[in-house]
């Protein structure tokens, strides 16, 4: 009855883990290290002009209504994009490589900015008579677009409003490549020195993305790295609260923007000193961003700054931009594990070129990496299952001592030569793992529209018949027939319960991980099959002689 017990706990903990640790990611990110006093960070006074008594504060988007402009169009082989005029805006990007989450037909647009919903990306001067992103910036072209042959393409604006300068604002947008250079050109035509600073911020509603489940919390928000603090996520609740945990200043890091299977962020390179803000703006807006120093500009000369912002999928490859942009893919706290396996899977579907397919060779590998463990907790269940009769004439027997109940099971324990946790434990050794697996096909962009077999054709949504979570159940019923059998009637009829329950649940999980579950579990019965029916064999025949 303990094993019982323990074997429920353990099930039922684990799925509370799960819940817990999605709930967690989506509402709670892990406070990081705080380097100053203040609880939100912010640009100097010598950098930013517009602050308050109560904390200082970045750059302030201004109202649609307040300032309109043309929209440039630019289109590559990865991006069809809008560059607003009103302050060089970039308001709309729509991933040409990737499909939108409801419509296949169409491409994936990430950034926006509508009545419905606002995300977009945002620089300006800081300084006397220097642009910001409240300027009216012209355009010699209104389209662009990259011509074959060229690995590149250049967009410049030019400031219609500095005064003692002459301002150019560059968007290069490359070949196959998620990002883009944006730069300043400054050149001073005045008879004094121009000291100045660039900043770069995203802003976004905290509108979740389409497509978005609460059975499958994912986070949606600000995020920052530095290597010294490293990966945080800056939720939208704490900025509005003031309590957001940000790095002031630092020599390297970047500052992005989150959501389900996409980033974009502030890259900026070399060990350039910056410093990182975030605020609640007006409209339920939130900005993060950071800022940059430029070298004094003389009189006749020309003083340039350049900053990458990448837009596109969350990929562990993106550590080879940046350090830690990787990161962004959100295994969780398991990431040590969660990476080497989707490594190990991407391996596998590169041979297979399938991902569904790679998810149950990769299954059958990690099984028969534990398959020893797994032997050891079959074999003790199997036991405990040849002793049920046993404990219950006990139970019966001492219904009204709990003492004496106790005290005959573990007799009976040791006579059989069973351990009452040896079921569990090695269940718990497995578990890390596979919650890793867990995250690491949730969190993978590549499993967006997926395809396995037959009706499933994206990994990443839901069964639309409901057969992988029905196969699930079934498969539940069929395990919970091969366990002890619970001297409890509350807890014979909570296993009885389970495989429905886990089966609605796994409705609204995507495709891949039911898929994982089924597997898993075929597997599970095969090899608790096998166990159990040796064990009992072996106790009929020694009955018999």
């Amino acid at each position: 009855m303990e094993f019982q017990r323990i074997l429920l706990l353990s099930i039922f903990s684990f799925s509370i883990f799960l819940l817990w640790d999605g709930w967690h990611r989506q509402n709670q990110p892990v406070p990081q290290q705080v380097i100053a006093a203040s609880s939100t960070p912010a640009p100097s006074a010598s950098l930013i002009a517009d602050k308050t008594d109560r904390q200082p504060v970045g750059p302030v988007i201004v109202k649609k209504s307040a300032l309109t402009g043309e929209n440039i169009t630019v289109t590559t082989d990865f991006f069809k994009a809008e560059i607003s005029t009103a302050g060089g805006d970039i308001t709309q990007i729509e991933l040409l490589k990737q499909f939108d989450t409801i419509d296949k037909s169409k491409p994936f647009q990430l950034f926006r900015q509508d009545h419905e919903h606002t995300y977009i990306a945002q620089s300006g001067l800081l300084g006397p008579n220097l642009p910001t992103h409240n300027t009216i910036f012209t355009s010699e072209f209104k389209q662009y677009a990259l011509i074959d042959g060229s690995d590149s393409i250049k967009i410049r604006m030019l400031s219609t409003d500095s005064s003692g300068s002459k301002v150019s604002k560059i968007f290069v947008f490359h070949k196959s490549s998620y990002i883009i250079d944006i730069e300043y050109v400054i050149e001073n035509t005045s008879k004094e020195a121009i000291q100045s600073s660039a900043y770069f911020q995203l802003v976004r509603d905290n509108f979740e993305p389409v497509g978005s489940t609460k059975f499958v919390p994912t986070y949606t928000g600000p995020a920052v790295y530095t290597e010294k603090d490293k990966f945080n996520k800056i939720d939208f609740d704490s900025i509005e609260k003031n309590k957001a945990h940000m790095p002031v200043t630092a020599d390297n890091g970047w500052v992005g923007m989150l959501q389900h299977y996409f980033v974009s962020a502030w890259i900026p390179a070399g060990n350039t000193k910056r410093e990182f803000y975030d605020k609640k703006l007006d409209n339920g807006l939130y900005s993060v961003g950071l800022i940059l120093p430029i070298d004094k500009i003389a009189p006749g000369q020309t003083g340039t700054i350049s900053v990458p912002l990448y837009v596109g999928p969350a990929q562990s490859k993106l550590d080879d931009i940046a350090p830690g942009l990787g990161l962004t893919v959100d295994y969780g706290f398991l990431t040590i594990i969660a990476k080497p396996i989707f490594w190990l899977l991407s391996a596998i579907h590169g041979w297979v070129n399938n991902w569904g397919f790679a998810i149950i060779i990769l299954t059958i590998l990690i099984k028969l990496a534990f398959f020893p463990l797994s032997a050891a907790s079959y074999r003790s269940m199997a036991k405990m299952r040849v002793v049920a009769p046993k404990l219950a004439k006990i139970k019966e027997q001492y219904s009204n001592d709990r003492e004496k109940l106790n005290r005959a099971m573990m007799d009976l324990y040791k006579v059989e030569k069973i351990n009452p946790l040896g079921g569990c434990l090695p269940v718990l050794i497995q578990i890390p793992v596979f919650i890793s697996l867990y995250w690491s096909i949730l969190a993978s962009v590549e499993m967006r529209y997926a395809p396995f077999i037959g009706w499933i054709t994206d990994l990443s949504r839901s069964d639309p018949y409901y057969v992988l979570p029905v196969i699930m159940g079934v498969s539940m019923f069929l395990q919970s027939k091969l366990n002890p059998i619970p001297p409890d009637p509350m807890q014979a009829k909570l296993m009885q319960i389970m495989p429905v329950a886990f089966s609605v649940i796994f409705f609204f999980f995507p495709a891949g991980l039911v898929l994982y579950s089924v597997v898993n579990n075929i597997l599970s019965i095969a090899q608790q099959w096998y166990i159990t029916r040796n064990i009992e064999a072996a106790v009929k025949g020694v009955a018999k002689i």
